[in-house]
C-alpha cells in the first residue's frame, strides 16, 4: 500500500489553488485553477496535497454538507529553514498564527491557515541540521 495524497474538499477552489501554489511555492500538476481537482506536490518527497471541490464529492457520496466546520485537517510541511520560508510566504500574503517557535527539543514549528480554514503547520527538524 501506498499513501497516494491527502485530499482536502474545498468550497472556494480558486482561493485555496492560488494559496497553494502561489503562497506555498507547491507545484501544481496540471494547472487546473478553476477545479474541480488539483494534485500539489512539494520540490522533495513524494507526497503531495490535493484539492477537490466539495460540492463534486457531496454528489458523489450524497452526504456532505455545504461547509466543513472546525479544524478537520492538519497539512504538515518540513521545511530547512522555517524563518526564511516564513519571510518568503509572508511577502506573498501569507498570515501566521504561530510561531516560528520552538515546539520540542526537536523541532521549531509555524502556524498558518489556508483560504477555507484547514490548518498548515510548517516544521524544522532541528535534528537534521547536523
Amino acid at each position: 500500500m501506498e499513501l497516494a495524497q491527502i485530499r482536502l474538499l474545498v468550497t472556494d477552489f480558486s482561493a485555496c489553488y492560488r494559496f497553494y501554489a502561489e503562497v506555498l511555492g507547491l507545484k501544481p500538476q496540471s494547472g487546473a485553477i478553476e477545479g474541480p481537482y488539483e494534485k500539489f506536490s512539494p520540490h522533495a518527497g513524494s507526497a503531495g496535497i490535493a484539492l477537490q471541490d466539495r460540492s463534486m464529492m457531496a454528489e458523489i457520496l450524497g452526504e456532505l454538507g455545504e461547509a466543513a466546520t472546525g479544524h478537520r485537517s492538519l497539512v504538515v510541511l518540513r521545511v530547512d529553514d522555517l524563518d526564511a520560508y516564513c519571510e518568503q510566504i509572508t511577502s506573498r500574503g501569507a498570515t501566521l498564527i504561530h510561531g516560528p517557535a520552538l515546539l520540542s527539543d526537536r523541532m521549531r514549528a509555524a502556524h498558518l491557515k489556508d483560504p477555507e480554514g484547514n490548518l498548515v503547520e510548517l516544521q524544522e527538524w532541528l535534528l537534521l541540521r547536523g
